[in-house]
């Protein structure tokens, strides 16, 4: 609520720091941020926290960036960079300052080293003592100084999280916390509160990392008497084991999810909303169905798995739904990585034709690039091991006699290939997939393909023909 007791508008925020790759638990956080917005006719902004000037690379802001635009996650408004707000962080300091809900600290790095190493023989929670929260700032002179904030000391900090529920901290475990270093820079404490409140930020949904954080920043917010955001600490994701999330686990940068393992972006989408949050039963849960069903009620507290299996066979169920010519321009690029030259537009055309064979046994883009390899198979072609055991010379005949069949066709359709194919079987008296398997193994090398007559259909008489009879004589000389 406003001054005027009117309900505000959300705002949400996504506050990622540029020192790597957006990883998956950073765009669970976008995700849900993002929903949230577009579930409340909101806005959901995104802010490039760079105040870490040794680690923060424009290459990690670019692959961010690039993260949210693929996952369908951009920004409503061009992303704010924290970095060049110092100043502006800078002035909240000194106005904490002047109304005494801050001071000057003048303590050495070395005068804090000596407290630490007593609090910790002590074995004392190592925090600052407030050694200058009630001396008179001229005795420090003009030696170098930080501003701290005069947290209180009495009672407790409540906050009612969306998540978490209500939690509780006695305001004795917070410290003088330092709002500006000695050089005049602001500390991220201070910077995210301050850039919240000017971005109108109305729910700060986040990791749960970031839960003690909240307390110490709300320090900051009643200092200033600004109105106080609703909190949502989120669970962190763990490893299928319940470790930690790591490499092992899966735990790489989105753009590996759409570049090294052949995902779709809506299926990550899916995969993440139901990584932490449920409705019912619901599994595969569309952007448009997300937007109508979110809520922070439906975030659960306890950390969820992280398993790439379930996600891989989500990704299957997107592809099988997905645009043929969608799939087809998505993995020309990786057959063309695979076979050394780019795909022409009848290449294109023809993966895009092929795609209904190839798609309903893949769960990854990389699975129909490989499976549809055999289309683009420069002859002769090589079998496997698995494939040339087929073309022995039981396998070998079968073959020769499938090229006689085939050769008089005039419509290369299905179904003629179909009859005359059926025909070769019940000439020689066994059933379809004993001709099947020597024909597949010489038309692609392998032992697994699309529909052996979708298979004919796609790679034309012309071929068909030329690679049946390199696998005939391959089969004698074997």
């Amino acid at each position: 609520m406003n001054a005027t007791g009117e309900k505000k508008p959300v705002v949400t925020r996504f506050a990622p720091s540029p020192t790597g790759y957006l990883h998956i638990g950073g765009a669970r956080t976008a995700l849900f941020n993002w929903l949230f917005a577009r579930h409340h006719g909101g806005t959901y902004l995104l802010r490039i926290e760079d105040t870490d000037r040794a680690r923060s690379t424009d290459a990690a802001i670019d692959a961010i960036l690039d993260g949210l635009s693929w996952l369908g996650l951009s920004s409503d408004a061009p992303p704010v960079y924290q970095f060049s707000r110092a100043a502006r962080h800078a002035e909240v300091a000194h106005q904490m300052l002047a109304a005494g809900h801050a001071y000057k600290c003048f303590a050495t790095p070395e005068e804090l080293a000596e407290l630490r190493e007593q609090q910790r023989a002590a074995k004392q929670p190592m925090r600052y003592d407030g050694r200058w929260r009630d001396r008179d700032p001229a005795e420090g002179g003009d030696k170098p100084f930080v501003i701290r904030i005069k947290a209180p000391r009495e009672g407790e900090t409540v906050i009612e999280d969306a998540v978490q529920g209500r939690v509780v901290v006695r305001n004795a475990e917070l410290d003088d916390m330092i709002l500006l270093r000695s050089d005049g820079t602001p500390t991220y404490m201070l910077a995210v509160v301050v850039d919240d409140r000017d971005m109108g930020v109305t729910h700060v949904i986040r990791g749960d990392d970031h839960l003690n954080n909240a307390f110490r920043q709300l320090c900051i917010i009643r200092a200033m008497n600004w109105e106080e955001p609703v909190y949502a600490h989120i669970p962190l994701i763990h490893g299928a084991d319940g470790a930690k999330l790591s490499k092992r686990h899966g735990a790489m940068g989105v753009d590996a999810y759409r570049d090294a393992l052949g995902m779709l972006p809506e299926a990550v989408c899916n995969y993440l909303l139901r990584l932490g949050w449920g409705h019912g039963d619901e599994e595969i849960i569309t952007v448009e169905r997300a937007i109508e069903l979110f809520d922070l009620a439906g975030v659960g507290r306890s950390p969820s798995r992280f398993d790439i299996k379930k996600l891989e066979n989500l990704n299957g169920h997107y592809i099988r739904e997905a645009d043929n010519a969608r799939l087809a321009a998505l993995v020309a690029p990786r057959i063309a990585a695979l076979t050394g030259r780019a795909l022409s537009e009848a290449d294109t055309a023809l993966l895009t034709t092929a795609m209904e064979g190839l798609k309903p046994r893949a769960k990854t883009l990389d699975e129909i690039a490989d499976g549809a390899l055999f289309l683009f198979a420069q002859r002769p072609l090589v079998p496997d091991d698995k494939a040339m055991a087929l073309l022995d010379a039981a396998g070998t005949d079968l073959v020769i006699t499938c090229a006689r069949a085939l050769e008089n066709i005039d419509d290369w359709t299905v179904s003629s290939i179909e009859e005359r194919i059926r025909g070769v079987a019940e000439t020689a008296e066994i059933g379809l997939g004993k001709v099947a398997q020597p024909l597949r193994a010489a038309l692609t090398g392998r032992t697994t393909s699309p529909g052996i007559f979708d298979v004919l259909f796609l790679l034309g008489k012309e071929e068909v023909l030329a690679r049946l009879e390199d696998a005939a004589a391959l089969g004698v000389q074997g």
